[in-house]
């Protein structure tokens, strides 16, 4: 398949040190009722690194029944390549569409390292595979020679990068950087949600969207209004968000503020995510409350 347009990263709540699948199954129903072009489960938002191989299981199927007609991506990064490549197969026979791979690891990895993963990964399993360059994360960082190695493997279906320069010109620089590094057919996606306007307009293929699992209704009309060809309108929904893009570059990116957004907004239950992260203190609470009221987000 090709991977285009744009994927909803929900999170991952618990309860009680439990996954609260009810408010998960809500999350993927509402992502999908918005029309979001996919559900990404198991992303960073979904915290898929502190969730137990049984737990990653039951979210994956989770997402696939309750996602209708959406595809859904499951992310299967892992510590071990044995079990990535144990959880892509898992992930492929309950029916995903994509496996999405971060590397990840404790040691720190070499280049090397990194493509013998997709090499494992792409001879293991028939669905397309998509790479996770998120170095806040993993703490490693892609070259675009290491994109151009790992996107000539059969199956890579796309390229999840990090946010673009604010310039126009110099992101286009960037995305036609890589698009000419990468065989065609290989899309692109930004992330980091300050960059998707900017990315799209671009030239990038998909955005994969941190907010559209929580808030999908203003990524849909960002997204739409960019592939449609009408960057003004994308850059004005992203100005528009600009107070939002803030807040996450003020909390150290986008996880506490989203997961604190979904817990007032009553989609998941207070005190969602895992042990020994900590969400928000109250005041900041208050003020991501006061923003996203004032854009109309959440009910007054």
């Amino acid at each position: 398949m090709t991977i285009t347009g744009l994927s909803a990263f929900p999170l991952t709540p618990l309860h009680d040190d439990r996954v609260d699948e009810r408010a998960f199954a809500g999350l993927v129903e509402r992502a999908a009722a918005a029309g979001v072009d996919s559900i990404t489960a198991l992303g960073s938002t979904g915290s898929y690194a502190y969730l137990t191989a049984d737990e990653r299981r039951r979210v994956a199927r989770l997402a696939l029944a309750h996602a209708g007609s959406t595809p859904v991506f499951v992310g299967v990064g892992a510590l071990r390549t044995s079990h990535v490549l144990a959880l892509a197969r898992d992930a492929q026979d309950a029916g995903a569409a994509a496996v999405l791979v971060a590397p990840v690891s404790y040691q720190p990895l070499t280049d090397d390292d990194v493509f013998g993963l997709f090499d494992e990964l792409t001879a293991a399993v028939e669905v397309p595979v998509i790479v996770y360059d998120n170095p806040a994360t993993t703490r490693f960082d892609f070259t675009d020679a290491l994109y151009a190695r790992i996107a000539q493997l059969t199956g890579v279906a796309s390229i999840k990068i990090p946010g673009v320069p604010a310039d126009p010109d110099a992101a286009r620089a960037r995305v036609d950087g890589i698009r000419d590094a990468v065989p065609p057919g290989v899309t692109i996606g930004v992330s980091g949600d300050a960059s998707a306007a900017t990315g799209l307009n671009a030239g990038c293929d998909a955005w994969y969207s941190v907010i559209a699992g929580t808030l999908p209704g203003p990524a849909v009309a960002l997204t739409r209004a960019a592939r449609s060809g009408d960057a003004a309108a994308a850059v004005a929904a992203s100005d528009r968000l600009q107070p939002l893009w803030e807040l996450f570059a003020e909390f150290g990116g986008s996880f506490r503020v989203i997961a604190a957004i979904a817990e007032m907004a009553g989609l998941v239950q207070p005190d969602s995510i895992p042990r020994p992260l900590r969400g928000l203190d109250a005041a900041a609470r208050e003020r991501v409350g006061r923003v996203v009221r004032d854009l109309g987000l959440l009910p007054s």
